[in-house]
């Protein structure tokens, strides 16, 4: 049966062939002896396939990929009409097949790299790969999933995709699982072509960027001769980006920007962007008071810099460049945490006020691992900042290793197609697609709030620094480079070409440049010159560093006060359905609460926070598995048995309480850590934990503890909160969960840099905790908590413990009170010393003392004294310590102290002997060893040297 020639007319104008087959299946399946034999004949060939599709469009599709494969060209199916309309069908399925090629693989054949190294041929790109042939080129096809026209021949349609998909931007998004999010790139980059048209003021601001780049660089080459200055050179497209880039962000009601880089161009973007004088920068370089920075502060290229930005529309922006050490990728998590802070503290739930840009090195980025933990935080609800645009300065080099033999993938960014997010390569010479790329990832970023990447092919044009040779190890890339005009020549280039600028307009542009510079490199010459110093201002006004201050802070809280607190954390909705097995901890939690019982560690823990949060301090707490615990005693983070719902027993305080969050952290240490150090550095007033799941992993995160959190005072002025909890103790679980190596941290403190505390009962962590906050002194704490102690009876507290005093540096001994004659002291830190408490009262060993030492840094030597005031000079004291002798904190006090203390006491070391390894893993052995400890602590006479 021929269909209507109405139907075949509506067909024929709308030329899509697939649905003309469609038509015939329908016939087909209605009754196949009234169609022509030789439709009959082919859909009865691929009845098993048809009959088996869900619908129509399913079988005849299926029927039309089937006759790509098997039918020849030339093999009629029946008449005339019959076999041009199912010659048509197959052809437009060859043609929807190589769009989605160009789609999918367009990328591969983009011609991103400004030196012009060949890349392979694309197959799949070639109309004849897909059976197309050159006389196909004229014919229609239909081209509803194209943007623009329904309509268009073959060789249109490859134009269009060559011009969007292989031109200067190699786009990557075919692996977003998610159809809208795909076909709104679509659309937006096929109708333009991947083009932006731009204004000649747009272009003169372009050409006015890359000349501030070009001629800064050159400046401080001539000025610096062999400083090292990472310089910009062959990527200075970076600096008319950000400035791009910036603008939308404005555009976008963007408040602040938190910017984090590594050192490469970051002089260029400080005077560029960041709006840093450059007689400051001029004035870092010359050093005329080296004496005022022994051992402080740090090279002119790892500092950061905040200022406000004004957009060309009048908005302003506020931003800020991250400091950052050469460990180039570790600020990103520091940078997004920083993002997320300020949101909060701005009450910006949409996460859109603040947007992080992260500038990524190529051989980094593919390179170390904590990029690839950072791009995983993204979508996390606990640190998803509403997407962060990161652009890749790719120079295709790390130092002297080229791309293939520092990565084993065909981009440098494609660690980042974890995500479903685009990827835009784009050649730095071509700063007109560098702006189509910002401006589409910038949509994209507003309207899905997720992250986006931007890699820009560019080049190094000296070496790893500016004494570098790179032509001993990349003489064949050097030769390309050294032949290379500067990106603003080139680009300047191209706009005479276009009578867009004249040569006179670009010179004056250059030479308004190199007057400003010579102005400021003048003025810091001066020996009356003063540099402008960033001072803690904003938020961190009200706060200080330096060395710990004498007084104490009263951490108490009023019994009323903390009954209720307490009370409204045992509390329960009555709608929720909480696990039978935990109705008896809340039950005891409430009876603790009411004085009933003493508080345990966990409780007194979430009663710090929860008090802080009703005075209006904000807490967040992160780590894995923290809201539960590790071991089982938090549950702060309730979940309904029935609906799985989430309950946090923090956020039913009072209606004007401060936020408190318990975030259970992805399986990272290095990536999280960092994150809640950014986020410290903006929330000064707030309690901002991390929890590791024992003390022993921390040291996954060593960057960030040793580049930033002990040391980002000395180096870079900046003050931080953070607070470490590191669950250590000596428990025969084996190596890997015993110790939080307090060595380490012992021989990182220096100038009050850090606190380190290890208390042992539940009202002086209560005080701890609320003592980092109410101090005005801001300093990282790392807090060894326990693990078995948790719920021991002698690390319990009463009300009254937390209700008045403070955290006490020194737990003395009422035995060691005036007249007292003790046969030895004990002095040590943490879990042993409960464990010899109680041994003690085991043996009824009333002649010795046990002194425990809650705060090891700074050292409170004058509390010590204090709590040894009566004991007789000459009394033996024994430092004992659970850990190895080249481990734990031995060695640091006999760092301080050596053979006696004050010269009054002789002081002796016991511990388990030295090892390369914390602990053994025999449980049973450490029993033994354990009870060593204690019988040679409780008998060993002491060894005094002569």
């Amino acid at each position: 049966m021929a269909p209507p020639i109405e139907r075949r007319r509506e067909l024929a104008m709308n030329l899509s062939s697939r649905d003309y087959l469609d038509f015939w299946y329908q016939e087909f399946l209605r009754d196949p002896a009234a169609i022509p034999p030789d439709w009959r004949e082919y859909f009865e060939r691929f009845g098993n396939e048809a009959k088996s599709a869900e619908s129509v469009a399913q079988a005849s599709a299926a029927a039309a990929r089937a006759a790509v494969v098997s039918e020849p060209r030339s093999a009629p199916l029946g008449g005339e009409n019959v076999a041009s309309s199912l010659s048509m069908a197959q052809l437009q399925d060859r043609v929807d097949q190589l769009i989605r090629g160009f789609r999918v693989r367009g990328h591969l054949a983009a011609k991103i790299d400004p030196l012009g190294f060949p890349r392979p041929e694309q197959r799949e790109l070639a109309p004849e790969s897909y059976g197309l042939l050159p006389s196909d080129m004229e014919k229609l096809f239909s081209t509803r999933t194209i943007d623009g026209e329904n309509v268009r021949t073959l060789g249109e349609i490859v134009q269009q995709m060559r011009s969007t998909y292989c031109r200067y931007i190699g786009a990557q998004f075919m692996h977003i699982d998610d159809y809208d999010v795909r076909d709104w790139l679509q659309k937006r980059m096929e109708g333009t072509e991947n083009r932006l048209a731009l204004s000649r003021e747009t272009q003169l601001r372009i050409l006015t960027r890359l000349t501030d780049a070009v001629i800064f660089e050159e400046f401080m080459r001539k000025k610096f001769v062999g400083a090292k200055t990472f310089s910009l050179e062959g990527a200075e497209t970076l600096i008319p980006l950000l400035d791009l880039a910036l603008e939308k962000a404005g555009e976008h009601d963007v408040n602040q920007v938190v910017i984090g880089m590594a050192h490469r161009g970051r002089l260029n973007v400080l005077a560029n962007i960041m709006g840093k004088r450059a007689q400051n920068i001029f004035w870092g370089f010359d050093d005329p008071h080296p004496e005022e920075n022994r051992g402080r502060g740090d090279v002119l290229y790892h500092l950061g810099h905040s200022n406000d930005w004004l957009t060309s529309t009048g908005k302003k922006v506020h931003i800020s460049l991250c400091f950052n050490p050469s460990h180039l990728e570790f600020v990103n998590p520091v940078a997004i945490g920083r993002a997320r802070s300020k949101q909060d503290h701005m009450g910006d739930v949409d996460r859109r006020q603040v947007m992080p840009i992260l500038i990524h090195g190529d051989a980094a980025f593919a390179g170390e691992g904590v990029v690839q933990e950072t791009l995983n935080m993204s979508e996390l609800a606990g640190y998803s900042v509403g997407g962060t645009l990161h652009v890749i300065v790719n120079n295709q080099i790390g130092f002297t290793t080229m791309a293939n033999e520092s990565r084993s993938t065909t981009y440098a960014s494609d660690v980042a197609k974890m995500l479903q997010i685009p990827i835009f390569h784009v050649n730095g010479e071509d700063p007109e697609s560098v702006a189509q790329a910002v401006n589409l990832a910038m949509e994209f970023r507003r309207e899905f709030h997720r992250d986006v990447v931007i890699d820009v092919y560019c080049y190094r044009r000296l070496g790893h620094n500016e004494s570098d040779e790179p032509r001993f190890t990349q003489p064949m890339m050097y030769k390309l480079i050294d032949a290379k005009p500067t990106m603003r020549d080139s680009y300047l280039h191209r706009l005479m070409k276009m009578n867009e600028v004249t040569r006179e307009e670009a010179d004056a542009i250059a030479e308004r440049r190199k007057q400003e510079l010579q102005r400021e490199f003048d003025a810091a010459q001066s020996e009356t010159y003063t540099p402008d110093l960033q001072t803690m201002a904003g938020y961190w006004t009200n706060y200080s560093g330096g060395d710990e201050p004498a007084e104490d802070v009263d951490t108490g809280v009023a019994l009323g006060k903390l009954s209720y607190v307490i009370n409204r954390l045992s509390t329960i909705p009555e709608s929720f359905n909480l696990n039978p097995k935990l109705k008896r901890l809340f039950q005891q939690r409430r009876e603790m609460g009411e004085g009933k019982r003493p508080l345990d560690w966990a409780t007194a823990e979430l009663a710090a926070f929860g008090s802080l949060a009703v005075e209006g301090h904000c807490v967040r707490l992160s780590g894995q598995d923290c809201g539960r615990g590790t071991f089982s005693q938090r549950h702060a983070i309730l979940h309904d048995t029935e609906s799985g719902a989430r309950h946090n027993i923090l956020a039913q305080l009072s209606d004007d309480q401060s936020q408190v969050e318990i975030i259970n952290s992805p399986l990272s240490e290095a990536g999280v850590l960092g994150f809640e150090y950014g986020y410290s550095l903006d929330r000064p007033e707030g309690l901002v934990l991390w929890e590791a799941q024992f003390g022993d992993f921390w040291n996954v995160a060593q960057v960030i503890v040793d580049q930033f959190i002990t040391s980002a005072e000395d180096k870079w002025h900046r003050l931080s909160g953070i607070t470490m909890l590191l669950p250590h103790g000596f428990e025969g679980a084996g190596p890997e969960h015993c110790s939080a190596r307090v060595e380490r941290f012992l021989m990182l403190t220096a100038e009050h840099n850090i606190q380190i505390v290890a208390p042992t009962t539940a009202a002086q962590y209560f005080h701890v905790l609320r003592r980092q906050v109410k101090r005005p002194w801001r300093k990282p704490l790392v807090v060894l908590t326990p693990k078995s102690m948790l719920r021991e009876n002698l690390s319990m507290s009463s009300l009254d413990e937390c209700s008045v005093s403070t955290f006490q540096r020194v737990l003395g001994d009422e035995r060691l009170g005036p007249g007292c004659k003790p046969e030895r002291v004990l002095l040590g830190t943490g879990k042993i010393m409960l464990e010899l408490l109680k041994l003690r009262e085991e043996q009824g060993r009333e002649d010795i003392g046990i002194v425990r030492l809650e705060q090891l840094y700074p050292l409170p030597k004058n509390h010590l004294e204090a709590a040894l005031e009566h004991v007789p000079d000459g009394t033996p004291v024994f430092w004992v310590q659970e850990e190895p002798a080249n481990m734990g904190a031995a060695w640091f006090i006999k760092v301080n102290f050596g053979d006696s203390i004050q010269g009054r006491w002789p002081l002796t070391y016991i511990s388990r002997p030295e090892s390369a390894s914390p602990s053994t893993g025999s449980k049973k052995m450490h029993k033994i060893e354990q009870e060593e400890l204690w019988e040679r602590a409780m008998t060993v006479q002491q060894t005094v040297p002569s």
